[in-house]
């Protein structure tokens, strides 16, 4: 019997090689999650400083849904349908150098190309909604079909990517200070992401097209993003630190043993609500600055990277505060504070309460949550899989990252599908947004509701017994 192989340390320089990767990834997100709506569903002021229409608008699916929420709709449950068969090719991979990396690998530059086609329609738009004829369904198609291989190709990068989260944290400590990286570099690509509207509102006059303004921005983002992307794909060699056997069995079994730890399916469910949340908060960022706030939609990119900065302060907190505290009370408290963020937003205007000391407050009480929000999930479901894999025997990293990032999306997907719906109450006095950010409030208390029931105790017993 051979003797199980010596492996490397996973020192601070690894750790922030491997995290890099997230800021490639967050980046490409950010171009497509917070811009893909305002981009083809444009609302009046953007519209009145030169946006045009690409595709048909308004509540036209069953009359109910919008021609953008449903593909985006759409790519999200294409997208979660394809986590777990992707995490689970990752989990039985027999390649000599690794389950996780080659994937990566594959990923990126497709990844990137394609985030830039999502905005670059075979067919030109019209300044009037109603005369788009056949362009529209034709540009709506191609979106379609865009959105769900930016979906494949992410799912192909980010799976076995989270799935290394578990697989590179030997200890508490290795998990914490992996995943505090992770996050500063998660929010770092999403900030760069909202400097977007700053960048094409500079350059617009230059250009002379707010739309190709945009794409230009979108362009040279992806390219960055790539390039990070694919950093810790070349500069890691997996098997020097991790040495784990293929896994055995369909997606469809490995997901259901997933789901059947019930730990993990209260967590999620707790997830998904807090994902409808953020969704909603993040998809209309740029309607809730310029038509509740008032303010110039630059202003968007002022606010999330204050938000930003702020944030990262709160980082050294938190990492204490875990020490001290249960990882479930935290994110419990986060949810809460992003229930009074969501109220804020959707009170912005009101009791002639300026929009900028909205935006302030807004960005004063939601660093806190998102520095939890951004460190601790990630960690609870970490300790949910090796917990798991020391109780059956059997490893599934790469699935219980999957399953969580399919939940995620779902969640996301129904976020769309409110926040696009919503939106078009009221246009003029931005009525749906509100309803919208009141709305986003309500899933993040129910979520509060329910980790409450989450036992930590139980997997913090496992794990100490399996010397974790």
């Amino acid at each position: 019997m051979s003797e199980k192989r010596e492996l490397k340390p996973v020192t601070k320089k690894v750790i922030w090689l491997f995290a890099i990767g997230q800021l490639g990834w967050s980046l490409m997100s950010a171009i497509l999650t917070n811009f893909i709506e305002s981009f083809y569903q444009p609302d009046n002021v953007s519209v009145k400083q030169g946006m045009i229409y690409f595709i048909p608008q308004g509540r036209v699916i069953f009359g109910v849904f919008t021609i953008i929420g449903g593909i985006y709709a759409i790519g999200r449950v294409f997208d979660a349908i394809t986590d777990p068969w992707i995490g689970n090719l990752s989990d039985r991979s027999r390649n000599p150098k690794g389950r996780r990396i080659p994937f990566m690998k594959r990923a990126a530059i497709p990844l990137a190309l394609i985030t830039i086609m999502v905005y670059i329609c075979p067919t030109a738009g019209n300044p009037v909604a109603d005369k788009l004829g056949s362009n529209g369904v034709i540009n709506a198609v191609w979106v379609l079909v865009m959105m769900l291989l930016f979906y494949l190709f992410m799912t192909v990068y980010c799976t076995p990517y989270n799935a290394l989260i578990a697989e590179l944290s030997r200890d508490q400590r290795t998990l914490a200070d992996i995943s505090t990286a992770i996050s500063f570099t998660f929010i770092i690509g999403s900030a760069m992401g909202y400097m977007a509207p700053t960048i094409w509102s500079a350059i617009t006059p230059a250009i002379g097209s707010r739309v190709w303004a945009m794409r230009t921005v979108f362009i040279v983002m992806a390219i960055i993003a790539c390039i990070c992307a694919l950093v810790p794909a070349f500069t890691i060699k997996e098997t020097d630190y991790i040495d784990a056997k293929p896994s055995e069995g369909s997606a469809f079994s490995s997901l259901i043993k997933c789901f059947s730890n019930k730990s993990f399916g209260v967590f999620v469910l707790s997830d998904i609500c807090y994902w409808v949340g953020i969704t909603m908060f993040q998809t209309g960022l740029l309607h809730y600055v310029t038509v509740l706030m008032k303010l110039p939609e630059s202003y968007s990119t002022i606010l999330y990277i204050a938000m930003t900065l702020l944030s990262v302060l709160c980082y050294v907190p938190v990492n204490l505060l875990m020490k001290h505290f249960a990882k479930k009370r935290l994110v419990m408290t986060a949810f809460i504070m992003m229930c009074l963020v969501f109220i804020i937003t959707g009170l912005s205007g009101k009791f002639g309460l300026p929009g900028i000391a909205s935006g302030i407050l807004v960005v004063i009480t939601a660093c806190f949550p998102m520095a939890i929000l951004g460190i601790i999930p990630q960690t609870i479901v970490a300790d949910i899989a090796k917990s798991d894999a020391y109780t059956t025997g059997e490893n599934h990293d790469g699935m219980f990252f999957a399953a969580r990032t399919f939940s995620m999306k779902l969640g996301q997907s129904l976020a769309i599908l409110l926040f696009t719906s919503l939106g078009t109450i009221g246009l003029e006095s931005g009525r749906g947004y509100r309803i919208a950010a009141f709305t986003a409030s309500a899933f993040c208390l129910a979520g509060v509701v329910i980790l409450f029931f989450y036992n930590e105790k139980k997997v913090q017993k496992i794990l100490k017994e399996a010397g974790y």
